[in-house]
């Protein structure tokens, strides 16, 4: 028997958040972290859903990105 998972039911609530810095000189976590939330370059934004994992990477970061509820 395979058991099946069930996604989380997702809010509707979004986070956007930019990338205000480069990545130069950051540790490779760090970097993974930026790439996760989907940032590519300084001064690139995206809205990313918000969950717990997803804080967890900005928190990870926040010397980096710029938060908008």
């Amino acid at each position: 028997m395979s058991a099946e998972r069930k996604k989380p039911a997702q809010s509707g609530k979004k986070i956007r958040v930019t990338l205000v810095k480069g990545l130069r000189g950051t540790i490779h976590k760090h970097r993974a972290s930026v790439k996760g939330l989907g940032l590519r370059h300084r001064s690139h934004t995206v809205e990313v859903v918000d969950t717990p994992s997803v804080r967890g990477m900005i928190n990870q970061v926040s010397y980096l990105v710029k938060v908008e509820e």
